[in-house]
């Protein structure tokens, strides 16, 4: 006898395999536009649901989880990063919650390397300049920017996508430095000819800091004014993390007053609002939380999801449990 079909709410639009694979076992209600659904309106369509997909977009809390009732029995959460989960809250209720780590390392950490290059060769402002129909012209001084062959890049996290990006890294010539609570395999360190360092003295000798470690209380605003101030006027921050692991106010104080040459930000901490005097600096490289944005990556992650609700339904082990 087949298990019974369950209810599936999908709290936003996915790719079209990750819905496939859970309608072909599931009835499987899905918001479908391109805005995020209201606070109101994804507390009523949980109800009775027995398992949830959800976007970094929507807050998963008590309130969300009452709201479902007591037979909801799993939330997949197609990120990796799960900040908008409450997970002791879905402990306390018998509820496994899921996320999608490796699926998206090689995007991410190709992100990562896109805003070191940006960042460094100022490619961001070289595009403002033909698009806005200024006059150039090529000279011996027009627009230098900074290699990085020969410079450190400090990775704070060195986790899967940590080490994808020090991969690539050390391809174009960049020695390695990671801040980390547990040190590395000693066969990666190897590989990667890193060393481990405290954040402060990563901060202070580094060329490049690029942030890969989770978002929680502890590295709320881990980098702050203080961690700014510590690194060289000649350094570069990257961020494809969480954006609230940077005091977002603090950044862009330094940027503007030379602290620091520049930074590449995939995500903020209010997003999709950014702070606005970001905005007017020229030395920032903002783009739109695009780490993830492959088709293959989102579909991957999508899918993931969805095997994580089907295992749990099934009464299997989930595949990639959120396990802190």
């Amino acid at each position: 006898m087949s298990d019974p079909r369950r209810r599936v709410v999908v709290t936003g639009r996915i790719p079209v395999d990750g819905i496939d694979m859970l309608e072909a076992e599931h009835d499987v209600w899905a918001w479908d536009s391109s805005d995020p659904i209201s606070r109101d309106e994804l507390l009523q369509r949980v109800a009775g649901a027995d398992a949830i997909v959800a976007l970094l977009t929507e807050r998963i809390d008590g309130e969300l989880l009452d709201a479902a009732g007591p037979q909801l029995r799993v939330v997949a959460n197609v990120a990796v990063g799960y900040n908008n989960i409450d997970v002791p809250a879905c402990r306390e209720r018998g509820v496994i919650a899921t996320n999608t780590p490796g699926v998206l390392t090689d995007a991410t950490a190709d992100i990562a390397m896109a805003l070191i290059l940006m960042s460094t060769r100022r490619l961001q402002e070289g595009e403002r300049v033909i698009r806005s129909g200024q006059p150039w012209q090529w000279g011996m001084f027009y627009m230098l920017g900074t290699a990085i062959q020969g410079r450190r890049l400090g990775i704070v996290g060195m986790g899967q996508i940590g080490a994808a990006l020090a991969r690539r890294a050390k391809a174009f010539g960049m020695t390695i430095a990671y801040s980390n609570r547990r040190a590395i395999a000693d066969d990666l360190a190897a590989e990667l000819a890193c060393v481990r360092m405290d954040l402060d003295e990563m901060l202070a000798t580094s060329d490049v800091v690029s942030l890969h470690c989770p978002y929680s209380p502890e590295t709320h605003h881990l980098i702050g004014a203080v961690e700014l101030a510590a690194m060289r006027s000649s350094a570069y921050l990257i961020n494809t993390a969480r954006g609230p692991v940077v005091d977002e106010a603090a950044l862009a104080n330094a940027l503007a007053n030379g602290q620091i040459a520049g930074a590449g930000l995939d995500v903020f901490e209010n997003e999709p609002t950014v702070h606005p005097q970001l905005l007017e600096l020229d030395n920032v490289v903002l783009i739109p939380h695009l780490g993830s944005a492959t088709v293959e990556t989102r579909t991957a992650m999508a899918t993931l999801a969805a095997a994580n609700v089907l295992a749990v339904l099934r009464g299997e082990p989930a595949p990639t449990p959120i396990s802190t």
